[in-house]
């Protein structure tokens, strides 16, 4: 597999990516689609995950064949079909709806740093998954996910934290998230081998 750069995302094949942009060390699966997003540092989605309007913080994983911010139809309206906002398609003196469309991109959902959407999970507009949250394989997350959180089922519900109030507030104080990609190497053997609570006495100064 190719290194990830710093300069661009790596996008694998199949890959379907418009009006989104991409920190540092970022990479699309392959067959993904991605759909007015961003990406924070660091963060990527894997094979066959579709996310539209979407604000991704730093470290962020995606697992295979997930789907945040999906898109919804008109409810309202006399027909829930995509005639009447993609109307283009049918008639040739129709025109796309604008308003529809800016209002479904207004929909963001929000994904913190440090998080773990899992395999096949559904995350839907306007949700707000906490920084260190896990979102387990296959959840339909229909509220927000409190930082630390984890959440499975459909709808999801919370399980348990990650850790306890007093690790992650000494975290979210020490935001490792935000060092240097030198400061991260350097401490690499401390990631791989030390318990959080061990990890944060070493960095906090």
């Amino acid at each position: 597999m190719a290194r990830l750069s710093a300069d661009e995302p790596l996008i694998l094949d199949g890959a379907d990516v418009a009006a989104s942009q991409f920190g540092r060390y970022c990479e699309v699966g392959a067959g993904a689609r991605v759909l007015n997003c961003s990406f924070g540092d660091y963060s990527y989605c894997d094979r066959l995950a579709d996310i539209a309007n979407t604000t991704i913080g730093k470290f962020a994983n995606i697992a295979a064949l997930t789907r945040i911010g999906p898109t919804d139809h008109p409810m309202t309206t006399a027909s829930l079909h995509h005639f009447i906002y993609r109307s283009e398609y049918y008639w040739d003196d129709a025109e796309a709806d604008p308003d529809f469309f800016a209002a479904r991109a207004a929909r963001r959902t929000w994904i913190g740093h440090d998080t773990w959407i899992g395999h096949g999970a559904i995350v839907k507009p306007e949700i707000r998954i906490g920084h260190g949250a896990i979102v387990a394989a296959g959840a339909v997350v229909t509220k927000d996910v409190p930082d630390w959180m984890i959440v499975a089922g459909c709808p999801a519900v919370p399980l348990r934290r990650r850790f306890t109030e007093e690790i992650g507030d000494r975290l979210m104080r020490l935001g490792w998230w935000d060092w240097d990609h030198d400061q991260l190497r350097q401490a690499l053997p401390d990631f791989r081998s030390l318990p959080v609570a061990d990890f944060l006495t070493r960095y906090e100064s």
